[in-house]
């Protein structure tokens, strides 16, 4: 096939199997109670406390699949129905902190707009070109160094963003955005009050702030490691092209199989920007079926980490750079 062509081949791979969206709805959730009931048990039975955080890890796995669950309702991939995709997404919002339609809307603005360096700000990490950097003001050059240090985006931003920012309501927002935030707000308070009143606060604390924690870091690390890598592509609204963006423009970030299941197949992602329309279950197997999908340079595990020391977009070589390029270019 030439050109594009072999993007038609994509579309057999879109859409909900019911069915095997149910099985794997009902397996993840089962899991992460099951986890959660334990570590419960574990805080009220006073054992060491060591344990509970070992078990936090898993847990935080499953709440981060519990999360690309949301993100296939949120472009209505997960079921047939957009009605059950907006129940389930809903729900699945409620377990992760997230308001279902606010991030929905969020999240289709990324997707129309990825690599345009004329529509970054929504949806998206902060990404200066070097010239933009040159050009800042003191300020606005220590804003940004604080923005894109490691601590601050990996420390302090998740759980910013999870537990405070997604509460709140915002500019420009519709009025189902608002009745999302709402909704998700008064049934987290519900549950927090229900665990006052029966486990008791400290011990859902325990639980669950290293079960967020953990989640809320290792979500903020693959979102930042599909669109922020060495070689990335950006262009300019002129020269914007969609399948460029998704092929180019997005990762794939090549996961060992347990960490592929927990993250839904999410480092296929350019895959995912090219038809956001396929569920997650079935990135991998369109992966290994076109062979054109596999031209794109895999990112391992380990290699992904060089991309923390990437910070501002060189428009003259194309690349992510570090900041000393700035003292090479004078």
């Amino acid at each position: 096939m030439t050109g594009h062509e072999w993007l038609s081949s994509l579309k057999e791979y879109e859409g909900a199997d019911n069915n095997e969206s149910f099985m794997q709805l009902a397996i993840t959730f089962l899991l992460y109670f099951c986890l959660i009931a334990f570590m419960f048990y574990l805080v009220l039975y006073n054992y060491p406390y060591w344990i509970v955080i070992l078990t936090a890890f898993p847990a935080a796995g499953l709440h981060v699949k519990i999360f690309i669950i949301l993100h296939d309702c949120c472009h209505n991939s997960y079921f047939k129905s957009p009605r059950t995709c907006s129940i389930i997404g809903h729900i699945c919002g409620f377990i992760t902190f997230t308001p279902f339609y606010d991030w929905q809307r969020s999240h289709g603005i990324h997707h129309a707009s990825v690599s345009n360096l004329e529509r970054r700000g929504v949806g998206d990490l902060w990404t200066m070109t070097v010239e933009e950097y040159r050009s800042s003001s003191l300020l606005r050059r220590i804003q940004y160094r604080i923005y894109r240090n490691a601590f601050f985006l990996f420390g302090v931003a998740p759980l910013l963003l999870f537990v405070v920012v997604y509460r709140l309501p915002h500019q420009n927002m519709r009025r189902k955005d608002l009745f999302s935030i709402i909704i998700t707000d008064i049934i987290i308070a519900v549950i927090i009050a229900t665990a006052y009143f029966t486990v008791g606060l400290i011990p859902y604390l325990e639980v669950f702030i290293p079960v967020v924690t953990v989640a809320s870091i290792s979500g903020m690390w693959l979102f930042f490691i599909q669109h922020q890598f060495k070689k990335v592509y950006w262009s300019h609204s002129g020269n914007w092209d969609p399948v460029k963006a998704a092929m180019d423009g997005s990762s794939f970030y090549n996961l060992p199989g347990i960490l592929r299941w927990f993250s839904g197949s999410i480092g296929y992602h350019h895959i995912h920007h090219l038809k956001p329309r396929i569920p997650n279950y079935k990135l991998r197997k369109c992966y290994n079926n076109i062979p054109e999908l596999q031209e794109i340079t895999p990112i391992s595990i380990f290699a992904g980490f060089r991309s923390l020391f990437l910070y501002l977009w060189d428009e003259k070589t194309g690349e992510l750079v570090n900041f000393s390029v700035l003292r090479k270019g004078g």
